[in-house]
């Protein structure tokens, strides 16, 4: 799905004659872009920001807009909304710009010293600084390359959990081995209002690139047969079955 410019941005951008010129441009509007625009602040500097998502808040506003995060430093827990929104507070006195939903696809050092930056929208920008706060880079899901799988996006298939609670007493597959993958795996498989009525995690291997704690939940939650875990490429491959909790 295209994301959608706000009026705002589309009318910053068409407001100028060639590049926008700037002081400082920062690339991402995580957390650590957000904060780059508040220390920026701090010395009269403003600031444009560009990030691929539709909306500030980088990977906690679109892994964990809902679910507790716990290593914020000085923050004991909150929400990946409940971060953003603090953020966005902080930085609002310093009058950012925002350029959402495209990509930088140009950086090129000038001769006199200042950055040309130009985005996948064809905003450009000739700025003095440029500050990389991308993370793990543009967030773009990898999507199931099965034929005639697309007419069952938004209703049976999803790539995000907006709201959790959507997905409440519904049998779930959840695909993948990240940090993602876990957190709404035991999310929907632990007690609560969002909890799931069967969830089965698939995965390509019986190796995890997620946090060692939760990877050892999850086969305790197998184990008590709160829910299965399969591992989807090889038919030999170790098998950890369960029943659902029907």
């Amino acid at each position: 799905m295209e994301p959608k410019l706000s009026p705002a941005v589309i009318q910053t951008a068409q407001a100028h004659e060639g590049p926008i010129e700037t002081d400082a441009v920062i690339v991402g509007a995580g957390p650590v872009g957000l904060f780059q625009v508040f220390e920026l602040g701090l010395l009269e500097i403003k600031a444009h920001v560009i990030d691929s998502l539709a909306y500030p808040g980088g990977q906690p506003m679109e892994l964990y807009p809902d679910k507790p995060i716990y290593d914020i430093p000085a923050v004991p827990v909150c929400t990946g909304k409940e971060l953003t929104d603090a953020l966005l507070k902080q930085i609002e006195p310093f009058g950012a710009t925002f350029h959402l939903g495209q990509t930088v696809t140009v950086v090129r050092k000038q001769d006199d010293g200042r950055f040309f930056v130009e985005t996948s929208k064809g905003t450009q920008f000739l700025t003095k600084t440029i500050f990389i706060a991308a993370g793990v880079g543009a967030f773009e899901p990898r999507t199931l390359k099965v034929d005639g799988i697309d007419k069952f996006e938004g209703s049976q298939l999803f790539y995000r959990v907006k709201n959790p609670a959507d997905f409440a007493g519904k049998n779930l597959v959840v695909v993948g081995g990240g940090d993602s993958a876990l957190d709404w795996t035991l999310n929907f498989t632990n007690e609560g209002p969002n909890k799931a009525e069967s969830v089965i995690l698939l995965h390509r291997r019986d190796g995890f690139k997620a946090a060692p704690a939760s990877v050892a939940k999850m086969k305790e939650l197998c184990d008590a047969y709160e829910m299965q875990f399969i591992v989807g490429r090889s038919p030999a491959s170790t098998r950890r079955t369960a029943s659902s909790a029907r």
